[in-house]
């Protein structure tokens, strides 16, 4: 490609005009396809109905490639070969990608497969499922290196030899996702200016398996009762009861009024709460609405971000995925119990990346810093450096750091009110930061963030602290007598501070997966934590504390699956679970 950027793009009407004088370019006098015309151009019928996408050097039309949809105009292929001796399915998920084209002065590049690409990301954005096309015989490589199959089929036009081949989209899916340094390429050479990223925005996986047992068309909610849902880290205990009579008597007002559209007196209420000024709240409809709102607003491409490994694994999702910024991740070591080494993470700290992410207590390890700890890393980060911690959990612990942000303005607190406060269903979070962080934030979020059933519980909560006081120190009780419970069984139990555990399951047990899914079979729903480290192994699980008696059946059918009643030397199901 030309050292400036090429532009790739969709084709205006004007550019259709001298695609066809390009086609005749080539596909007549160059290869010989076609017989010249006097008119010096070539069209077709199915011109009507397709999508040219296009590389433009300049004012130069580089190259082009067509993308023919589904419907009554049919495909191409049709002029050479029966449906009936197809050996696809010709349906509404066919796209046909034809007269992929190169002009003389690029064919050296890899604008071809730029084209190819752009070719693919337009037809998997629009939910095709199968791809077809018919390939010069030349550059046939080219189409099986994409991740297309080649039917045995062909036909020839003039003085050219096409072969029929075909692909599923999922096939090409993973044919792309194995091609990163092409993508890299790509990307340094051209300015894709399609409706569709070249990359495919990956979606984040959270926990939260156990909804599709009760079925997310919620016709059938009563069946929570039998399901224990420890894949993901609900309050095992209900909201203060100020929460659940307010909400009860005024429910069907507070269900079609609307709420105060920045949330003033839940923002009034949260900065009484912290010891902050109101100016430092900034509201929003659960900690997942902050990350993604605030941090693609203050991180590019060219940002480099910390985050602990293992830890919550949307960050790493918004980081590399959305915003495709660098990471480095801070190893935290099975052998050291998951703790975080202060003295190394200052020194990468104290390196100047952009961000700083740390979880406390991190999940899913249930470790945590003290507000001292907190306070050596924001003294080794230099000003330029964001520091944001994520508190969610942080209130079975009493350590929270909200009151630094008067002394340290690089800090950004994130706090959710869904696990400590049993308000997981009401999305309710904040950031507590100083208000130069959040002034520009403030522009970006729309009115009526939070709903007001939300806003009046979230209030009602933070008028409830005795209540969840009492609360907290119970979830540190029914941890403990799990953690003993789990090592009964052989398992490796992580301390931690919050309302879950992480363990690593004994080598003479099903690994963490076959132990997820027999669960499952069962009612019982975990997470198996390999996917939230780079170094977690197949053997890790975390599991959300609940309430003394389901804590027994979780440990009872953990105990039947791993076969601990039959291994000598482990206790009894009866000495365990009493």
């Amino acid at each position: 490609m030309s050292d400036h950027r090429i532009v790739i793009t969709g084709a205006s009407e004007e550019i259709r005009q001298r695609i066809y004088r390009a086609r005749h370019r080539v596909y007549a006098l160059e290869i010989g396809q076609h017989s010249p015309n006097p008119e010096a151009r070539l069209t077709d019928a199915l011109d009507a109905s397709n999508r040219y996408l296009v590389a433009m050097d300049g004012d130069e039309l580089a190259g082009f490639v067509s993308i023919t949809p589904p419907g009554e105009a049919g495909y191409s292929i049709d002029k050479y070969f029966g449906r009936d001796e197809l050996p696809f399915v010709v349906d509404e998920g066919l796209f046909e990608i034809r007269l992929l084209t190169v002009m003389p002065g690029h064919r050296s590049s890899e604008l071809a497969a730029a084209l190819m690409m752009a070719a693919f990301r337009w037809i998997e954005a629009r939910g095709g499922s199968r791809v077809v096309a018919i390939g010069r015989r030349e550059v046939k490589t080219m189409y099986l290196k994409a991740g297309m199959s080649d039917t045995g089929r062909s036909v020839k036009a003039g003085a050219v030899t096409y072969d029929l081949l075909h692909a599923g989209i999922a096939t090409l899916r993973g044919t792309v996702d194995r091609k990163r340094k092409l993508l890299d390429r790509i990307e340094a050479a051209v300015d894709w200016q399609l409706q569709v990223p070249l990359r495919k925005p990956a979606s984040c996986f959270h926990g939260g398996a156990f909804f599709g047992a009760i079925g997310a068309d919620f016709a059938s909610l009563g069946r929570h009762r039998s399901i224990i849902n420890a894949d993901v880290l609900d309050a095992w205990f209900p909201p203060a009861p100020a929460v659940m009579e307010a909400l009860r008597e005024h429910l069907p007002w507070l269900m079609r009024t609307s709420p105060p559209t920045a949330c003033e007196g839940l923002v009034a209420a949260i900065a009484a709460a912290c010891g902050v000024p109101e100016s430092c709240i900034l509201p929003g409809a659960g900690s997942s609405d902050l990350i993604f709102r605030a941090l693609p607003r203050w991180l590019t491409p060219r940002s480099r971000a910390v985050l602990l490994d293992p830890t919550y694994g949307e960050y790493a999702h918004v980081l590399e995925k959305v915003i495709g910024c660098r990471v480095e991740r801070f190893p935290l070591e099975r052998a050291d119990g998951y703790e975080v080494n202060i003295g190394k993470l200052v020194e990468w700290i104290s390196s100047g990346p952009d961000l700083v992410v740390l979880v406390n207590p991190n999940s899913p390890t249930g470790r945590g810093l003290t507000a001292a700890e907190i306070e050596v890393i924001l003294a080794a980060a230099p000003s330029r450096t964001r520091v944001w911690i994520d508190e969610t959990y942080i209130d079975y612990t009493g350590e929270s750091v909200e009151r630094l942000v008067a002394r340290h303005e690089n800090l950004i607190v994130c706090k959710s009110m869904s696990k400590a406060y049993a308000l997981s269903g009401m999305r309710v979070a904040y950031l507590c930061a100083g208000q130069h962080h959040l002034e520009e934030l403030r522009a970006l979020t729309p009115p009526w963030v939070v709903g007001l059933p939300s806003q009046v519980a979230a209030v009602k909560a933070l008028e409830s602290t005795s209540y969840y006081v009492r609360r907290w120190k119970q979830t540190a009780s029914l941890r403990d007598s799990m953690a003993r419970d789990l090592r009964k069984l052989g398992w490796e139990v992580i301390p931690g501070s919050a309302n879950f555990l992480l363990a690593h399951v004994p080598e003479d047990v099903p690994a963490a997966r076959e132990i997820v899914a027999a669960c499952r079979e069962r009612e019982l729903f975990l997470r198996d934590a390999a996917a939230m480290g780079s170094h977690l192994g197949e053997r890790a699980v975390r599991l959300a504390v609940k309430d003394a008696v389901t804590n027994r059946k979780m440990i009872e059918i953990l105990s039947d699956i791993a076969g601990s009643t039959d291994r000598p030397g482990r206790a009894s199901m009866t000495t365990c679970a009493s």
